[in-house]
């Protein structure tokens, strides 16, 4: 008779095995081994328990603690635990030295789901000012710039802290850390490196421009080993990109540096986004101004290593509302200002005069009306996020299974379009930001003092 399958997990526990660890938790006995233990990291408590000789007593509640055995043991927390409140659970991971267990369990970017995401949480801010800008980390995290204060939401979204900041308000932020970032204003002078938890300056990062006036910031961007700002003079006759060490803060490089004379509208527009693309190693620099002549933009690649643009995008024809660039799809993606239209262009065509491919109906701006004002463009994983008033839509690209080759020997690419969220979730005020974190989006709109969380429902504790 052939011998029973074990299944993952199963032992048999023989008298005296030395890999069985037996402990007292609050007066219950649980009975584990030492490789579930060991998973819980050198540093943690769980690893002093599995080096016991003796039945140790730790004074704690056992049916939280039974919960992170089941952590342990899977690396994902068992159903049972949504009958309990996620900051005791957070707490009591604290105490064992394994609350990375409970992040990777509950805000695993893997986890992240586009086409389930719904509005789960609210999160509320203090005093009246709505939120101008928001920064994520990796985990969840969130930074919200609200007038002149900073609050931020650890990854649980449970704890919640607010600083006071020097700006009047701040118009550009990025979290370096989950604890440090970074923060500009248009009308106040000065890039500032601030620690939020106890709300000081760490450092201010300025740039000497020729008139030798304030310079103020228009964008923040960063890559693994660089922060980017877009710096404006005070008198708004020059602009440039300041490229400093992540580390050590040191500048390293200037870039797109343009003095203004006369009426050079393109030198005029200084970069208010700045986005890294990894895999081509390639700074993407956005701006547009709004005059006599329209609203004109410009899109531009720069090689911080040699310090010049290797791609230019001059817009004139329905210039974007806002930009962003996709590194997993290999693709930039605007939305435009008159037709409120989303389109695309290939990263694999660099070089090409008329990269633009409508996505959309292409529909014409009716009796000039620019639709497309205030709406927002975002990419994220595979999917991009854009705002239309105060709904949102999700474009997806479609893999087809035999596709077309244009001219230049490439596969024509094909994207959809979905609305996003339940029927109770669409419409309301405009959005105004969006931001991406851990399994959650982050949503703000207009005249709103508060910060919308988007989650698969699956992924609700």
């Amino acid at each position: 008779m052939p011998p029973l399958a074990v299944p993952n997990g199963f032992r048999q526990a023989k008298g005296g095995d030395s890999n069985i660890v037996t402990v007292n938790v609050g007066g219950q006995i649980f009975q584990t081994t030492k490789q579930t233990l060991t998973l819980a990291g050198a540093k943690s408590l769980f690893s002093r328990v599995s080096e016991s000789d003796s039945v140790p007593f730790i004074d704690r509640d056992p049916e939280l603690f039974s919960i992170i055995l089941s952590l342990l043991r899977t690396g994902n927390l068992p159903s049972k635990a949504k009958a309990f409140d996620l900051q005791d659970l957070i707490s009591e991971s604290q105490f064992y030295g394994v609350e990375t267990l409970i992040l990777n369990s509950l805000s695993n970017p893997s986890q992240f789901d586009a086409f389930n995401l719904e509005k789960s949480l609210i999160l509320p801010l203090n005093g009246r000012d709505s939120p101008s800008a928001i920064s994520t980390t990796p985990f969840g995290s969130v930074h919200v710039a609200h007038g002149s204060k900073i609050t931020s939401f650890d990854w649980s979204l449970r704890r919640k802290s607010t600083i006071l900041t020097q700006f009047p308000a701040v118009d550009s932020l990025l979290s370096i850390s989950p604890s440090v970032a970074a923060a500009g204003a248009t009308d106040f002078s000065g890039l500032q490196i601030l620690d939020l938890e106890n709300g000081s300056v760490k450092e201010s990062l300025n740039w000497e421009n020729v008139t030798k006036s304030s310079s103020t910031v228009q964008a923040i961007g960063s890559s693994p080993e660089f922060l980017f700002a877009s710096f404006e003079s005070g008198r708004r006759n020059s602009n440039s990109i300041l490229v400093y060490d992540l580390q050590t803060l040191n500048s390293v490089m200037e870039i797109g540096h343009n003095e203004i004379y006369g009426a050079q509208i393109d030198s005029a527009i200084p970069a208010s986004k700045l986005s890294w693309v990894s895999s081509y190693s390639l700074l993407m620099a956005s701006g547009s101004h709004s005059g006599i002549q329209g609203v004109l933009g410009n899109v531009k690649f720069w090689d911080i290593r040699s310090g010049s643009a290797v791609w230019e995008l001059k817009e004139k024809v329905d210039c974007f509302s806002d930009v962003t660039v996709s590194d997993n799809l290999s693709g930039i993606f605007k939305v435009g200002v008159n037709s409120s239209e989303v389109s695309f262009a290939d990263l694999r065509k660099m070089g090409a005069e008329d990269p633009w491919l409508c996505l959309g109906d292409k529909r014409k701006a009716v009796n000039g009306k620019k639709e497309g004002v205030g709406c927002k463009i975002e990419s994220h994983g595979n999917q991009v996020f854009c705002s239309k008033g105060g709904d949102l839509e999700l474009w997806s690209e479609v893999l087809m299974g035999s596709s077309k080759k244009s001219k230049d020997g490439l596969d024509d690419r094909v994207f959809r379009k979905n609305l996003m969220g339940r029927v109770k979730d669409m419409g309301g005020s405009k959005v105004t930001n969006l931001g991406f974190g851990g399994n959650k989006m982050f949503v703000t709109r207009k005249d709103q003092q508060y910060v919308e969380v988007w989650q698969s429902s699956a992924r609700v504790f």
